[in-house]
């Protein structure tokens, strides 16, 4: 090769990296966090090429902006249609901030808070299965189904022959699964086939097909899990509809169990519920169906007070964050938190630390084995810090992965849903999440939750501060990788 040639070769690939270096600098920080444009600038420096390819791919945390505005056109809606609906009015029952934080839910996610409704929890993973399949056997009218992993096995087959059966009566049968959630579960051909052929009207959510024109960024994903039976019943919660095992050998020999949390709902916050499926099939299908409505819902005089909260990369705002930081910064004598990724931003951090250090009791309860290696990692990053500031955290006993998603706020509010208390829920999952106020509801989590404590060990400040420093290195190298978004 030519000397001269060489050189120009040399001097072009110069210019190009510091081209992509300063682009960097000006367009990376746009509209994130500092933590997360500091990990893409530190990954576009270090590796450009692989970095800026990457960054492309992964760097934005925003749907489409026609599924965007699809979102924005549904909270429109869903704003006008319940401006007159009997919502729930404060009582002196209510804690002093509570009707700030309904406001907040409003404003964000549309849905207003309703009141007369009845909630059953089911923490058993099999019972759940069965209740969700007895209601499908009793439906008149319709069945909508979301899923992030919907998968025919041998535990889920009486669902999906309740579906089928439901099919033959006549009844509507809707069915939404996550495209590349399901798809990474054995059984993904099998399950579409029997969906085929039972003749329900199925789609993907956010399917990553570009040869059929259908991509957004692949990690983001619809990460709900809800059932509705003719407006009339509910169920949401943190389970998919799997084997508990998620059909893997490699579970199997591990021995791992997953434990979640599903609740059966009643009442007008069910049409909620059911708003949140309809809005997802109007963003896949471009079908806006209109709400279908039992023909009476009975509200319970002393029923719960429950606000329905969607959250995802098709709002502006990071829903379920903003709202459980006011929740935690609000409680005055207890916070109690279960999720089985617990990979918060600096706010969140921030908001538990800062709630135990003025003197509320906080505990934390997570998995102490983990089925997912980085964050799992990046998890226990946190844990000296959180200990610090006296947090107390309780590992769940091996090898059962603790998947319930949800938290008690003193005795009056909490939470349950989809939603994990990390980053990719906050910022890069479809996700629900419903607040409920209501001694009688907190009372039988705060039972949930001692079944938890009794299953778990409590983790000391001596004991993590033991740990090989070669742990504590892969910890806080993997707690980099959570800001990459």
């Amino acid at each position: 090769m030519p000397a001269s040639l060489s050189l120009a070769l040399t001097i072009s690939a110069f210019v190009l990296d510091l081209t992509i270096r300063v682009l960097a600098v000006v367009f990376v920080p746009k509209n994130r966090r500092p933590a997360t444009a500091t990990a893409w600038l530190l990954a576009i420096f270090f590796i450009p090429y692989a970095g800026v390819i990457a960054f492309l791919l992964l760097g934005s945390t925003k749907l489409p902006r026609r599924r965007r505005r699809k979102q924005a056109q549904i909270n429109r809606t869903i704003m006008s249609a319940t401006e007159g609906i009997r919502q729930a009015t404060e009582t002196p029952e209510w804690p002093a901030w509570f009707a700030s934080l309904v406001a907040l839910n409003r404003r964000l996610g549309a849905m207003p808070l309703l009141g007369g409704n009845h909630a059953r929890l089911y923490g058993d993973y099999d019972r759940s299965i069965r209740e969700m399949t007895e209601a499908v056997r009793s439906a008149e009218r319709y069945v909508h189904v979301e899923f992030y992993i919907l998968s025919l096995d041998r535990t889920t087959a009486p669902f999906f022959d309740a579906l089928e059966d439901a099919v033959r009566r006549g009844v509507t049968v809707r069915v939404l699964l996550d495209h590349i959630a399901s798809l990474r579960v054995r059984g993904y051909r099998r399950t579409l086939r029997r969906l085929r052929s039972m003749g329900a009207d199925w789609h993907l959510l956010l399917p990553v097909q570009p040869w059929r024109g259908r991509y957004q960024r692949p990690d983001l994903r619809n990460h709900r899990k809800v059932v509705v039976v003719d407006g009339r019943v509910g169920f949401m919660g943190s389970q998919n509809m799997i084997d508990r095992t998620y059909d893997r050998w490699t579970n199997r020999r591990r021995g791992l169990r997953w434990k979640d949390l599903m609740v059966r709902l009643e009442g007008p916050v069910v049409a909620e519920l059911d708003t949140i499926f309809l809005s997802d099939w109007f963003a896949e299908t471009d079908e806006l169906l209109d709400r279908e409505r039992p023909q009476q819902v009975e509200m319970l005089d002393h029923g719960l007070d429950c606000q329905i909260v969607p959250s995802g990369p098709g709002f502006d705002g990071e829903n379920n964050l903003r709202l459980f930081n006011g929740l935690i910064y609000a409680a005055q004598r207890r916070v109690v938190l279960v999720s089985p990724y617990f990979v918060p931003d600096d706010s969140m951090l921030y908001a538990v630390t800062t709630a135990a250090e003025r003197g509320v009791q906080v505990e934390l309860f997570v998995s102490e084995i983990g089925d997912q290696a980085v964050v799992f990692h990046a998890q226990r990053s946190y844990y000296e810090t959180l200990l610090k500031a006296g947090v107390v955290i309780w590992l769940y006993r091996r090898p059962t992965i603790l998947h319930a998603k949800h938290f008690t706020i003193d005795d009056d509010v909490a939470v349950v849903g989809s939603s994990n208390l990390d980053m990719r829920s906050f910022t890069l999952n479809l996700e629900v999440s419903m607040m409920v106020r209501g001694r009688e509801f907190v009372g039988e989590l705060r039972q949930l939750e001692e079944g938890y404590r009794r299953a778990s060990r409590r983790l000391t400040l001596e004991e993590w501060q033991a740990r090989p420093v070669w742990v504590a290195t892969l910890d806080n190298v993997a707690r980099l990788t959570a800001s990459l978004q």
